[in-house]
């Protein structure tokens, strides 16, 4: 779908944050500003792991949503796109999987996702839509731990490349 991430009455949405957790542009800043100054100390009290770093790319950490319609805000970390040599589609598909498995732990039912890492981390939008469409189905597949998993596109270019994904995958019964 196209909308407002910060909108949606869900159990949890998820932040394409950054590594340390404080707050920044795109989804990321959206979330902060609508859930409150609570979210900011939230994420500053998750530990750091190494200076400065509360969550690594490819990892996930979950807060309360405080001034969200959502329960939960799971913060996660994408990689930047470096041209594909890197390890990129590895962790982000990493992204998603940690997600979903914090959402689990935590008794989420519903979940929304923003297009992880193709706004300020410049991946190329088909193939980040690509891995989250199947690693969201895969998720799907192998548990019954949640019951909605809502894809939320910035804009309609974002909608449609999910669902040109969404199909590709119906056709091949993946």
């Amino acid at each position: 779908m196209v909308g407002d991430i910060t909108e949606l009455e869900v159990d949890a949405i998820v932040n394409a944050a950054n590594e340390w957790m404080l707050g920044g542009g795109g989804v990321d800043g959206s979330i902060h500003d609508a859930a409150g100054p609570e979210l900011l100390a939230a994420c500053k009290a998750v530990p750091e792991v190494r200076p400065g770093i509360r969550c690594p790319t490819g990892e996930a950490r979950i807060t309360p949503g405080f001034g969200l319609p959502a329960k939960f805000v799971i913060h996660t970390v994408g990689p930047r796109w470096r041209g594909g040599k890197s390890g990129e589609p590895e962790l982000l598909a990493k992204c998603y999987r940690a997600a979903l498995r914090l959402a689990a732990e935590n008794g989420i039912r519903s979940i929304a996702f923003p297009a992880i890492s193709t706004g300020a981390f410049a991946y190329p939008l088909l193939d980040a839509c690509r891995i989250a469409v199947f690693e969201c189905a895969a998720f799907l597949g192998q548990s019954s731990a949640l019951d909605n998993i809502t894809l939320v596109g910035f804009d309609e270019a974002d909608a449609v490349a999910l669902r040109k994904i969404i199909g590709e995958v119906a056709e091949s019964g993946e």
